[in-house]
């Protein structure tokens, strides 16, 4: 496959996972890390790396909205609900296997 269909395949699908997680705002980011070992914050963080290394001024605030499709808080405030214990407990599991 040619190199630059590649990259515009690769970059259609990230858009739409991006988009499918704005949609989603249900699922919470500690369940993304739980069952996917990755969220919303990773995938900002991912995108910030890619910027740096290409010469792009970003932050790492401009990337998460970016990713959450609003600023970080607002995302937060609407959407974001308090960890449960069994989440907390699932995702302490899932730390400490990685060991």
């Amino acid at each position: 496959m040619d190199k630059n269909i590649q990259t515009e395949l690769e970059a259609a699908a990230f858009r739409l996972l991006v988009s499918h997680l704005q949609q989603h705002t249900e699922v919470q980011n500690i369940d993304l890390m739980i069952l996917a070992d990755f969220c919303r914050n990773c995938l900002a963080k991912w995108y910030t790396a890619a910027a740096v290394e290409r010469g792009v001024e970003m932050d790492y605030e401009q990337a998460r909205e970016a990713i959450y499709g609003m600023p970080y808080q607002e995302w937060k405030d609407k959407f974001q609900s308090e960890a449960t214990a069994e989440q907390l407990a699932a995702y302490e599991r899932k730390q400490k296997s990685k060991l």
